[in-house]
C-alpha cells in the first residue's frame, strides 16, 4: 500500500504540480502579461457569461469605450448565446474555459481536449470567429497541457483581485486594483460567481470597484485593451529594444572577430583581399581520426589548413537577403568564388606538401559535398557543446529569419566538421603540387 501512495505522489507531483509550479512561476508557455514598456492593461472576466452581471458589465465597458476579455464556460455560452453575440459586436474578444468549470487535474488529458474542442465549437458557431486564448479554471494546468503545442495561447494573469467573495466588498477591490496599476498588467476577474468556489452576488462587487477603477486608470493615462491588443503593443516595445541590443550586439561580436583573426593570425583564402569569404591559418590537429576521400586519413599531430568563414561578411550577406533560399545562394557563389583561388594560394606555399587537409567547423554543413568536402560528425564533449551554443547564437543574427529559424527542424542545426584533403583540392581545382613547386620553392611560407 505505501509502494502505491508513492507511486500516487510522483504521479500527482509529474501530472499536476510541477507543470502548474512552472507555468506559474517562469510564465513557460503561457502569457502572464504584457511588456512592462507598454503603458496598458488588460481587463479579463472569468465564468460567464452570467444572465444578470455580464450585461451590466457590458453597459459599463461600453460607456468608457474599454476593450476587455472573457474566458467563458462553454456550458454557460451555450446557454446565453444572445449575451455571446452581444460581446462579440461590441467588439470585446472571447476566450475558452472548459466547457465544465473543472480542474484540469481531475480530469484525464483526453477529457480536457473534449472540453476546449466543445467550447470552441459553441463560441465559433455564435460568433463565426475560432477563439484563440485558452485559460484553464483556476489557471491550473497538467503535464499534457504543459507539453502540448496547443493551438490555443494559454493565458493567465498577473494580478488577482480575489473577487470572488462577496466578503471583499467593491471598496477594498478597488484599493487593490488601484495599488497594483502597472505597465502590462493582465487583470483577472469575474462577471459570474455560479461556479465552485465563488459566490453568486461577487460579481456586483466587481461592477462597482470597475466603476470609479476604469475612470481612475484612464485618467492616469493607461489604455484598456484586450488580450491581443495588449500582446502586439508589448511585441512592438520588444522589437524595439531588440533592436537596439541587438545591434551593440552585432558590433560586439564583429570586434571580438577582428581580435580573434589578430590574434590567430588568419590569413585571407584570397591573399590581400580583407574581404575574402574564408580565412585561414596553418596549424597542427589534434583530435579523432577523419575519414578523407579515396582512402586517405587525417590523424592527430597532422598539418592542417583550419578553415574559418568571414563572419562579417556572412551577416552583411543575412541583412541583405529577403528569404533563407536568398542567403544559400550567396553562399554557394562566395564558395564557388573563392575555393579555386583558396586552393591555389595553399599548393604555392612552401609547405604545401607538408599539409595534410582542409577542416573547419560549421553548421552550414548542408552541401559543402559539392566543393569536394567530406561531414565528419563532431565528436561529443565540451568543444561540440560550446560550438553549437556559438553557432545557433551566429545563426540566429545572420539569418534572415533570425531566432524563429532555430525553431524549425533543430535536429538540423548541429554543428559538423568539413573536411577535405589537399590532394582532392587539388584535383578538384585543376592545381596540383607539382605545377606549382618550382615557383613555391623559393616562395616563403605565407
Amino acid at each position: 500500500m505505501s509502494t502505491l501512495l508513492l507511486y500516487l505522489f510522483y504521479f500527482i507531483t509529474l501530472y499536476a504540480f510541477i507543470p502548474g509550479l512552472i507555468s506559474r512561476t517562469f510564465g513557460f508557455r503561457v502569457v502572464k502579461r504584457g511588456n512592462r514598456g507598454v503603458k496598458a492593461i488588460s481587463l479579463t472576466f472569468d465564468d460567464g457569461p452570467d444572465p444578470v452581471y455580464t450585461p451590466q458589465l457590458l453597459d459599463l465597458l461600453k460607456e468608457y469605450n474599454v476593450k476587455a476579455t472573457f474566458f467563458v464556460v462553454g456550458k454557460h455560452a451555450e446557454a446565453h448565446p444572445d449575451i455571446l453575440e452581444r460581446m462579440h459586436r461590441e467588439g470585446h474578444d472571447i476566450g475558452i474555459h472548459n466547457y465544465l468549470h473543472r480542474s484540469n487535474w481531475l480530469m484525464r488529458p483526453k477529457t480536457v481536449v473534449e472540453q476546449v474542442t466543445r467550447t470552441s465549437e459553441i463560441i465559433e458557431r455564435i460568433t463565426g470567429e475560432t477563439p484563440r486564448y485558452y485559460r484553464p479554471p483556476w489557471g491550473i494546468m497538467n503535464l499534457f497541457d504543459y507539453v502540448r503545442k496547443h493551438r490555443y495561447q494559454v493565458v493567465l494573469w498577473s494580478m488577482m483581485a480575489g473577487d470572488w467573495r462577496e466578503s471583499t466588498g467593491d471598496v477594498k477591490l478597488r484599493q487593490r486594483m488601484t495599488k497594483r496599476l502597472g505597465n502590462g498588467k493582465i487583470y483577472l476577474l469575474h462577471d459570474c460567481g455560479r461556479t465552485f468556489g465563488a459566490e453568486v452576488g461577487a460579481p456586483a462587487n466587481t461592477i462597482k470597484a470597475l466603476e470609479q477603477f476604469i475612470p481612475y486608470a484612464l485618467g492616469q493615462g493607461y489604455a484598456l485593451v484586450r488580450v491581443d491588443e495588449l500582446m502586439k503593443m508589448s511585441e512592438k516595445v520588444t522589437k524595439k529594444k531588440t533592436g537596439w541590443l541587438r545591434k551593440t550586439a552585432v558590433s560586439a561580436w564583429l570586434l571580438w572577430e577582428r581580435c580573434f583573426h589578430a590574434m590567430f593570425r588568419l590569413k585571407p583564402a584570397v591573399p590581400n583581399d580583407p574581404n575574402s569569404f574564408l580565412f585561414y591559418r596553418v596549424t597542427i590537429y589534434h583530435g579523432e581520426t577523419i575519414p578523407l576521400s579515396e582512402g586517405e586519413v587525417l590523424q592527430s599531430g597532422d598539418k592542417i589548413a583550419e578553415l574559418h568563414m568571414n563572419n562579417k561578411l556572412l551577416y552583411e550577406f543575412g541583412q541583405k537577403a529577403r528569404s533563407p533560399v536568398q542567403l544559400a545562394i550567396q553562399l554557394i557563389r562566395a564558395m564557388e568564388r573563392t575555393m579555386p583561388a583558396f586552393a591555389q594560394t595553399l599548393l604555392q606555399r612552401g609547405d604545401a606538401s607538408s599539409i595534410k587537409a582542409i577542416l573547419g567547423t560549421s553548421m552550414v554543413n548542408r552541401g559543402p559535398e559539392q566543393f569536394g568536402f567530406s561531414i565528419v560528425d563532431l565528436p561529443k564533449g565540451w568543444f561540440s557543446f560550446a560550438t553549437r551554443i556559438y553557432l545557433k547564437l551566429l545563426l540566429s543574427v545572420i539569418h534572415p529569419q533570425g531566432k524563429d529559424r532555430l525553431d524549425q527542424r533543430s535536429e538540423m542545426l548541429v554543428p559538423k566538421r568539413i573536411a577535405m584533403s589537399l590532394q582532392e583540392a587539388s584535383r578538384k581545382y585543376g592545381v596540383t603540387v607539382s605545377e606549382v613547386a618550382s615557383t613555391a620553392a623559393d616562395s616563403p611560407a605565407r
